[in-house]
Protein backbone atom coordinates (compact mmCIF):
# COMPACT_ATOMS: atom_id res chain seq x y z
CA UNK A 1 0.00 0.00 0.00
CA UNK A 2 1.37 3.56 -1.24
CA UNK A 3 0.47 5.98 1.44
CA UNK A 4 -2.75 6.12 3.71
CA UNK A 5 -2.75 4.08 7.27
CA UNK A 6 -1.92 0.87 8.54
CA UNK A 7 -3.80 -0.04 11.92
CA UNK A 8 -3.88 -3.73 13.50
CA UNK A 9 -5.95 -5.25 16.71
CA UNK A 10 -8.41 -7.34 17.44
CA UNK A 11 -11.66 -7.37 15.64
CA UNK A 12 -15.18 -9.20 16.94
CA UNK A 13 -18.16 -10.59 15.26
CA UNK A 14 -21.02 -8.53 17.24
CA UNK A 15 -24.15 -9.58 18.04
CA UNK A 16 -26.79 -7.11 18.66
CA UNK A 17 -30.67 -7.16 19.89
CA UNK A 18 -32.82 -5.36 17.18
CA UNK A 19 -34.78 -3.62 19.63
CA UNK A 20 -34.19 -1.78 23.23
CA UNK A 21 -34.48 -4.45 26.43
CA UNK A 22 -32.65 -7.03 28.06
CA UNK A 23 -30.89 -9.49 26.29
CA UNK A 24 -32.52 -12.54 27.41
CA UNK A 25 -35.60 -11.13 25.89
CA UNK A 26 -34.61 -10.69 22.43
CA UNK A 27 -35.78 -13.17 19.91
CA UNK A 28 -33.11 -12.53 17.61
CA UNK A 29 -29.87 -11.25 17.54
CA UNK A 30 -27.87 -8.76 14.16
CA UNK A 31 -24.88 -10.41 13.01
CA UNK A 32 -22.11 -7.31 12.40
CA UNK A 33 -18.75 -6.68 13.70
CA UNK A 34 -16.26 -4.29 15.88
CA UNK A 35 -12.98 -3.31 16.53
CA UNK A 36 -11.59 -0.01 17.64
CA UNK A 37 -8.88 -0.45 14.56
CA UNK A 38 -10.74 -1.51 12.50
CA UNK A 39 -13.41 0.93 12.63
CA UNK A 40 -10.79 3.91 12.57
CA UNK A 41 -9.88 2.05 9.11
CA UNK A 42 -13.28 2.10 7.48
CA UNK A 43 -13.64 5.79 8.69
CA UNK A 44 -10.12 6.70 6.83
CA UNK A 45 -11.17 4.83 3.71
CA UNK A 46 -15.11 6.48 3.42
CA UNK A 47 -13.10 9.76 3.49
CA UNK A 48 -11.07 8.84 0.60
CA UNK A 49 -7.67 7.36 2.02
CA UNK A 50 -5.84 4.26 1.67
CA UNK A 51 -6.35 1.98 4.64
CA UNK A 52 -5.14 -1.46 5.44
CA UNK A 53 -5.66 -3.29 8.86
CA UNK A 54 -4.14 -6.92 9.95
CA UNK A 55 -4.92 -9.17 12.95
CA UNK A 56 -5.78 -12.34 13.89
CA UNK A 57 -9.34 -14.01 13.67
CA UNK A 58 -10.17 -17.46 13.59
CA UNK A 59 -10.18 -19.65 10.73
CA UNK A 60 -14.16 -19.75 10.87
CA UNK A 61 -17.35 -18.26 9.71
CA UNK A 62 -16.90 -15.82 11.91
CA UNK A 63 -13.81 -14.77 11.01
CA UNK A 64 -14.43 -14.62 7.67
CA UNK A 65 -17.26 -12.16 8.28
CA UNK A 66 -15.03 -10.19 9.71
CA UNK A 67 -12.68 -9.99 6.92
CA UNK A 68 -15.20 -9.39 4.22
CA UNK A 69 -17.13 -6.38 6.17
CA UNK A 70 -13.66 -4.93 6.41
CA UNK A 71 -12.74 -5.94 2.70
CA UNK A 72 -16.15 -4.54 1.81
CA UNK A 73 -15.80 -0.99 3.37
CA UNK A 74 -12.23 -0.74 0.75
CA UNK A 75 -9.98 -1.27 3.54
CA UNK A 76 -6.68 -3.38 2.90
CA UNK A 77 -6.86 -6.75 4.68
CA UNK A 78 -4.13 -8.99 2.97
CA UNK A 79 -1.81 -9.35 6.03
CA UNK A 80 -4.65 -11.01 8.04
CA UNK A 81 -3.65 -14.34 9.83
CA UNK A 82 -6.49 -16.78 10.06
CA UNK A 83 -5.38 -18.35 13.40
CA UNK A 84 -6.61 -22.24 12.83
CA UNK A 85 -6.20 -22.87 16.67
CA UNK A 86 -9.20 -20.34 18.73
CA UNK A 87 -12.19 -19.30 16.99
CA UNK A 88 -12.96 -15.92 16.09
CA UNK A 89 -13.24 -13.76 19.04
CA UNK A 90 -17.61 -12.39 20.19
CA UNK A 91 -18.92 -9.03 21.44
CA UNK A 92 -22.68 -8.57 22.06
CA UNK A 93 -24.10 -4.60 22.62
CA UNK A 94 -27.63 -4.81 23.92
CA UNK A 95 -29.66 -1.49 24.71
CA UNK A 96 -31.21 -2.04 28.19
CA UNK A 97 -33.05 1.29 28.05
CA UNK A 98 -33.09 3.94 25.14
CA UNK A 99 -29.74 5.98 25.15
CA UNK A 100 -27.57 3.26 27.19
CA UNK A 101 -25.41 0.79 25.62
CA UNK A 102 -23.98 -2.49 27.30
CA UNK A 103 -21.03 -4.32 25.83
CA UNK A 104 -20.01 -7.97 26.99
CA UNK A 105 -17.04 -9.16 25.49
CA UNK A 106 -16.01 -12.65 25.05
CA UNK A 107 -12.40 -12.50 23.81
CA UNK A 108 -9.95 -14.10 26.79
CA UNK A 109 -7.39 -16.03 24.68
CA UNK A 110 -8.95 -15.05 21.44
CA UNK A 111 -6.70 -14.31 18.14
CA UNK A 112 -5.86 -10.78 19.15
CA UNK A 113 -4.31 -12.49 22.30
CA UNK A 114 -2.04 -14.71 19.88
CA UNK A 115 -0.69 -11.42 17.79
CA UNK A 116 3.06 -11.55 17.47
CA UNK A 117 5.80 -9.44 16.16
CA UNK A 118 6.04 -11.84 13.26
CA UNK A 119 2.59 -10.76 12.17
CA UNK A 120 3.98 -7.18 11.30
CA UNK A 121 4.38 -7.50 7.55
CA UNK A 122 7.32 -4.60 6.79
CA UNK A 123 5.70 -4.38 3.15
CA UNK A 124 2.49 -3.00 4.53
CA UNK A 125 4.27 -0.67 6.58
CA UNK A 126 6.75 0.67 4.03
CA UNK A 127 5.30 3.47 1.86
CA UNK A 128 2.35 4.46 4.45
CA UNK A 129 1.86 7.93 6.09
CA UNK A 130 0.21 6.54 9.62
CA UNK A 131 0.62 3.73 12.01
CA UNK A 132 -2.67 4.17 14.01
CA UNK A 133 -2.86 1.93 17.47
CA UNK A 134 -4.36 1.63 20.26
CA UNK A 135 -4.14 1.00 24.01
CA UNK A 136 -6.44 -2.01 23.81
CA UNK A 137 -4.21 -4.37 21.56
CA UNK A 138 -1.05 -3.98 24.75
CA UNK A 139 -3.35 -5.02 26.90
CA UNK A 140 -4.70 -8.47 25.31
CA UNK A 141 -1.33 -10.67 26.26
CA UNK A 142 2.32 -10.11 26.37
CA UNK A 143 2.68 -10.77 22.81
CA UNK A 144 0.17 -8.44 21.65
CA UNK A 145 2.28 -5.49 23.66
CA UNK A 146 5.54 -6.52 21.90
CA UNK A 147 3.62 -6.67 18.41
CA UNK A 148 2.62 -3.72 19.36
CA UNK A 149 6.51 -1.92 20.28
CA UNK A 150 7.96 -3.58 17.17
CA UNK A 151 5.74 -2.24 15.12
CA UNK A 152 6.75 1.62 16.86
CA UNK A 153 10.29 0.58 16.37
CA UNK A 154 9.50 -0.21 12.51
CA UNK A 155 6.91 2.44 11.99
CA UNK A 156 10.18 4.94 13.46
CA UNK A 157 12.67 2.99 11.11
CA UNK A 158 10.19 3.65 8.40
CA UNK A 159 9.69 7.11 8.43
CA UNK A 160 5.99 6.24 9.26
CA UNK A 161 4.35 8.54 12.12
CA UNK A 162 3.08 6.82 15.46
CA UNK A 163 -0.67 7.84 15.96
CA UNK A 164 -2.26 6.38 19.42
CA UNK A 165 -5.95 6.84 21.21
CA UNK A 166 -5.39 5.43 24.82
CA UNK A 167 -8.66 3.75 24.56
CA UNK A 168 -7.88 2.39 28.12
CA UNK A 169 -10.06 -1.13 28.93
CA UNK A 170 -10.72 -1.45 33.04
CA UNK A 171 -12.04 -4.82 32.17
CA UNK A 172 -8.85 -5.74 30.34
CA UNK A 173 -5.73 -4.77 32.57
CA UNK A 174 -5.79 -2.53 36.03
CA UNK A 175 -4.31 1.34 35.61
CA UNK A 176 -0.96 -0.07 37.77
CA UNK A 177 -0.47 -2.13 34.90
CA UNK A 178 -1.40 0.09 31.82
CA UNK A 179 -0.04 2.92 33.25
CA UNK A 180 3.96 2.31 32.49
CA UNK A 181 3.14 0.82 29.13
CA UNK A 182 0.73 3.59 27.64
CA UNK A 183 3.57 6.07 28.91
CA UNK A 184 5.99 4.67 26.95
CA UNK A 185 4.13 4.43 24.09
CA UNK A 186 3.27 8.12 23.94
CA UNK A 187 6.52 8.46 24.56
CA UNK A 188 7.20 7.31 20.99
CA UNK A 189 3.91 8.15 18.99
CA UNK A 190 3.65 11.41 16.64
CA UNK A 191 -0.03 12.17 17.45
CA UNK A 192 -2.19 11.32 21.12
CA UNK A 193 -5.81 10.82 21.35
CA UNK A 194 -7.11 10.44 24.76
CA UNK A 195 -9.92 11.19 27.06
CA UNK A 196 -9.51 13.49 29.88
CA UNK A 197 -9.79 10.70 32.18
CA UNK A 198 -7.44 8.93 30.43
CA UNK A 199 -5.10 11.82 30.61
CA UNK A 200 -5.35 11.29 34.35
CA UNK A 201 -4.30 7.38 33.95
CA UNK A 202 -0.82 8.68 32.18
CA UNK A 203 -0.35 10.66 35.37
CA UNK A 204 -1.78 14.21 34.03
CA UNK A 205 -4.14 16.38 35.87
CA UNK A 206 -5.68 19.80 35.61
CA UNK A 207 -8.34 21.23 32.93
CA UNK A 208 -8.40 19.40 29.40
CA UNK A 209 -6.57 22.38 28.15
CA UNK A 210 -3.77 22.18 30.53
CA UNK A 211 -3.98 18.30 30.17
CA UNK A 212 -2.76 18.24 26.36
CA UNK A 213 -0.38 20.58 26.88
CA UNK A 214 1.60 18.34 29.49
CA UNK A 215 0.88 15.28 27.33
CA UNK A 216 2.55 17.03 24.59
CA UNK A 217 5.79 17.45 27.02
CA UNK A 218 6.23 13.93 27.07
CA UNK A 219 6.96 13.32 23.16
CA UNK A 220 3.60 13.25 21.10
CA UNK A 221 3.56 16.49 18.27
CA UNK A 222 -0.15 16.77 18.55
CA UNK A 223 -2.40 15.88 20.95
CA UNK A 224 -5.91 15.91 20.97
CA UNK A 225 -7.78 15.71 24.35
CA UNK A 226 -11.48 14.02 23.12
CA UNK A 227 -14.47 15.43 25.62
CA UNK A 228 -17.30 13.67 23.74
CA UNK A 229 -20.35 16.30 23.61
CA UNK A 230 -18.12 19.46 24.89
CA UNK A 231 -15.65 18.88 21.72
CA UNK A 232 -12.66 18.44 21.64
CA UNK A 233 -9.11 20.74 22.87
CA UNK A 234 -5.64 19.91 21.70
CA UNK A 235 -1.99 20.78 21.92
CA UNK A 236 -0.59 20.81 18.18
CA UNK A 237 2.67 21.74 17.42
CA UNK A 238 3.26 24.36 20.49
CA UNK A 239 0.09 26.10 19.97
CA UNK A 240 -3.66 25.40 21.93
CA UNK A 241 -6.32 24.21 19.60
CA UNK A 242 -9.82 23.08 19.83
CA UNK A 243 -13.60 22.48 18.53
CA UNK A 244 -17.07 22.59 19.41
CA UNK A 245 -19.34 19.05 19.48
CA UNK A 246 -22.00 19.47 17.04
CA UNK A 247 -25.35 19.20 17.59
CA UNK A 248 -26.98 16.29 17.35
CA UNK A 249 -29.61 13.53 18.51
CA UNK A 250 -27.06 10.73 19.98
CA UNK A 251 -28.38 7.55 19.24
CA UNK A 252 -25.49 5.30 19.75
CA UNK A 253 -22.44 6.63 21.17
CA UNK A 254 -20.14 3.43 20.69
CA UNK A 255 -17.41 4.09 17.92
CA UNK A 256 -17.88 7.82 18.06
CA UNK A 257 -14.41 8.40 19.32
CA UNK A 258 -12.94 6.45 16.43
CA UNK A 259 -14.79 8.27 13.86
CA UNK A 260 -13.49 11.34 15.51
CA UNK A 261 -9.74 9.63 15.13
CA UNK A 262 -10.42 8.52 11.61
CA UNK A 263 -11.53 12.28 10.40
CA UNK A 264 -8.63 14.04 12.20
CA UNK A 265 -5.92 11.50 10.61
CA UNK A 266 -7.88 11.36 7.27
CA UNK A 267 -7.32 14.97 7.12
CA UNK A 268 -3.75 15.05 8.25
CA UNK A 269 -2.66 12.58 5.46
CA UNK A 270 -4.26 15.18 3.18
CA UNK A 271 -2.51 18.44 4.19
CA UNK A 272 -5.39 20.29 5.88
CA UNK A 273 -4.34 22.46 8.57
CA UNK A 274 -5.53 22.00 12.22
CA UNK A 275 -8.72 23.48 12.30
CA UNK A 276 -9.91 21.66 9.10
CA UNK A 277 -8.85 18.50 10.78
CA UNK A 278 -10.78 18.87 14.28
CA UNK A 279 -14.10 19.85 11.96
CA UNK A 280 -13.78 17.30 10.02
CA UNK A 281 -13.17 14.85 13.10
CA UNK A 282 -15.60 16.44 14.96
CA UNK A 283 -18.47 16.14 12.07
CA UNK A 284 -17.47 12.57 11.87
CA UNK A 285 -17.95 12.05 15.82
CA UNK A 286 -21.50 13.37 15.15
CA UNK A 287 -22.73 11.07 12.41
CA UNK A 288 -21.42 8.28 14.05
CA UNK A 289 -23.53 8.71 17.23
CA UNK A 290 -26.40 9.50 15.06
CA UNK A 291 -26.72 5.95 13.32
CA UNK A 292 -26.96 2.40 15.32
CA UNK A 293 -23.49 0.68 15.23
CA UNK A 294 -20.13 0.65 15.86
CA UNK A 295 -19.21 1.97 12.50
CA UNK A 296 -22.40 2.08 10.14
CA UNK A 297 -22.35 5.79 10.67
CA UNK A 298 -19.48 6.73 9.64
CA UNK A 299 -19.62 9.40 6.59
CA UNK A 300 -18.10 9.81 3.12
CA UNK A 301 -16.96 12.78 2.20
CA UNK A 302 -19.92 14.09 0.32
CA UNK A 303 -22.11 13.15 3.47
CA UNK A 304 -20.51 15.58 5.72
CA UNK A 305 -22.38 18.27 4.31
CA UNK A 306 -25.52 16.72 5.47
CA UNK A 307 -25.13 17.84 9.20
CA UNK A 308 -26.01 21.30 8.13
CA UNK A 309 -29.11 20.54 6.15
CA UNK A 310 -32.55 21.24 8.03
CA UNK A 311 -34.61 18.63 10.03
CA UNK A 312 -36.95 17.18 7.15
CA UNK A 313 -34.64 17.64 4.37
CA UNK A 314 -35.74 15.38 1.42
CA UNK A 315 -32.89 14.63 -1.04
CA UNK A 316 -34.19 13.89 -4.54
Amino acid sequence: MTGGLVTFGETMALFTPPTVGRLRHAGSLMLGIGGAESNVAIGVARLGLPAAWFGRVGADELGETVLTRIRGEGVDVDAAVRDSEVPTSLMIKERPQPGIARVTYYRQDGPGARLRPSDVDESVLRGAQILHLTGITPALSDSACETVRASVELARTLGVLVSLDVNYRAALWPAERATPVLRELVRYCDVLFAGDDEAELLGVTGAPEVQARRLAGLGPREVVIKLGARGAVGWVDGAPVAVDALPVEAIDAVGAGDAFVAGYLAELMSGEPVTERLATAAACGACAVSVPGDWEGFPHRDELSLLTSRHGTVIR
